[in-house]
């Protein structure tokens, strides 16, 4: 008895330091192989490293609407990814039907363009996506947990459909719009203005969305919907509507990545959100999912892994790799630290 009292807390302290000495191990690993890369080839490891950014950072859109809906329903919405895809086609169609957009655009239209899109597809994605929380969402909000994910997946499939039977299978081009110009060059190390556009696009939307969330009214209903649905109810909270709102701002994001996403890479159909959301909400599980900051983190993150896997040409895996790498990651962090990089640990049964 007394022996096995002894050897419990000893194995429950091997195993941490075991797990926190290979961890360690492991990013000393990466650490040195990104060094040599840099020592090897400066000017392709910047290269990279601004490419990583800039899919970071549409990933970051995609990933804030999975946790702000996890946040406050503790729902993996998986139907968030194809919002985005149908915010990329809504933003196609308007660049190429309706604003008539050719790759030589004069600046003025560009911008006029870019803005007419980005409000449509905010629009069209934020009431789409709200409207799926009344109508597939609200009715099980008292069921178990399984049903409204095993919705949340039908959706995901009813609106790939959509997409076929409106775009077709194929892919939906958009021309190179963005001008591709050097920003700066040093030393052989150019940034270009297609990258710096995504950020400019994609870093005042995640401010507003910080600043909604923190010091507005409304994202204090969020907040307090988040903590507690009965007690936000009793202050006078009105929750159905401030869920739809969540759901809403959620989708506008989803917009926003698709315009993004449609710009940047210049292609996108209807499999495009299932991949994307998939990386999405790795990012967001990997920062600590229903934390903003670290939806932001992971996803950059994750932008990070998947750019120096693809473009360092030092002994990386290659393109082949990049989502089995992507998705190890996903099920070490939630084998280790479940609450991810930025979120709090919770007491069992709190």
């Amino acid at each position: 008895m007394a022996a096995d009292a002894v050897s419990t807390p000893l194995s429950r302290l091997r195993t941490p330091s075991l797990v926190g000495a290979l961890g360690s191990l492991f990013v000393l690993g990466i650490g040195l192989w990104l060094l040599i890369n840099l020592i090897k080839t400066p000017g392709d490891f910047f290269e990279v490293t601004s490419i990583g950014i800039t899919n970071g950072c549409v990933y970051a859109l995609v990933a804030l609407g999975y946790t702000l809906v996890y946040g406050i329903l503790e729902l993996i919405n998986f139907a968030h990814g194809d919002v985005f895809m149908l915010g990329g086609l809504f933003s196609a169609t308007m660049l190429l039907s309706v604003f008539n957009l050719h790759a030589h655009a004069s600046t003025l239209s560009l911008v006029d363009a870019i803005l007419g899109s980005l409000l449509v597809a905010m629009a069209a994605c934020g009431l789409l996506n709200a409207g799926i929380e009344r109508v597939a969402y609200r009715p099980l909000r008292g069921a178990p947990r399984l049903a409204p994910l095993i919705t949340a997946i039908g959706m995901s499939f009813i609106l790939e459909d959509v997409a076929i039977g409106w775009k077709g299978p194929n892919y939906t081009a958009v021309p190179n719009l963005l001008p591709t110009g050097h920003v700066f060059s040093v030393s052989g190390i150019t940034y270009t203005w297609e990258k710096l556009i995504v950020i400019a696009i994609t870093v005042p939307v995640l401010l507003i969305l910080v600043w909604l969330v923190k010091q507005t009214r409304q994202g204090k209903a969020m907040r307090a919907t988040a903590q507690d649905r009965d007690a936000a109810a009793m202050m006078g909270i009105d929750v159905n509507r401030t869920i739809s709102f969540t759901f809403l701002i959620a989708g506008a994001l989803a917009g926003t990545g698709g315009l993004v996403y449609a710009l940047y890479f210049g292609q996108i159909r209807y499999d495009t959100g299932y991949q994307l959301g998939l990386i999405a909400f790795t990012s967001a599980v990997l920062g600590g999912i229903g934390n903003l900051p670290g939806a932001v983190l992971g996803a950059v993150f994750i932008g990070f892994i998947q750019a120096f896997n693809e473009g360092l040409v030092w002994h990386a895996p290659g393109s082949d790799w990049t989502e089995s790498i992507v998705f190890s990651i996903l099920i070490l962090i939630l084998v280790f630290r479940p609450e991810g990089l930025l979120g709090e640990r919770t007491p069992e049964g709190a």
